[in-house]
C-alpha cells in the first residue's frame, strides 16, 4: 500500500492519511488483524512528525476502523474489512454524474454531507 501526502493541500496531513487509511480500509487493501507500521516508522517514510500520524491513528481509532494496543501498535479492527463493493459501486455512479454535470469534487462531497444530514 502506498500513501502519499501533499503539503501543499489545503486539508491537514493528518486528515490526508486518515481519508487514505479508510480508503484502504473500504477497498479491502487492509484487512482485520492486520498491523499498520509504527507510528514513527510512518512519520518517517512520509517525512512528517510522528504527532501527525498518531492523530491520524487516534481518528481511525475513535471511528472503530483501527485498535490501539499497547505494545502491538495499531491493527486494523475485525469488523473494519466489511465489503464495501455495493458502496464503492454507487460512489462510481454519483462520480461520473458530477462530472457530468461539472460538479467539482468539493461541490459533490457537500452535497454527499447534507445528505447525510438529512
Amino acid at each position: 500500500m502506498l500513501l502519499r501526502l501533499d503539503p501543499s493541500a489545503e486539508e491537514p496531513l493528518f486528515a490526508q492519511l486518515v481519508a487514505q487509511l479508510r480508503l484502504a480500509i473500504a477497498a479491502g487493501q487492509l484487512r482485520g488483524g492486520e498491523r499498520l507500521p509504527a507510528a514513527r516508522d510512518l512519520a518517517e517514510s512520509l517525512d512528517v512528525n510522528s504527532h501527525t500520524v498518531l492523530r491520524a491513528y487516534q481518528e481511525l481509532r475513535d471511528d472503530g476502523l483501527i485498535e490501539l494496543r499497547r505494545g502491538r501498535g495499531a491493527v486494523v479492527a475485525s469488523g473494519a474489512g466489511r465489503d464495501h463493493r455495493a458502496l464503492l459501486k454507487a460512489i462510481d455512479v454519483v462520480v461520473r454524474e458530477a462530472r457530468a454535470l461539472g460538479l467539482s469534487p468539493q461541490a459533490t462531497a457537500a452535497l454527499l454531507k447534507e445528505a447525510f444530514r438529512t
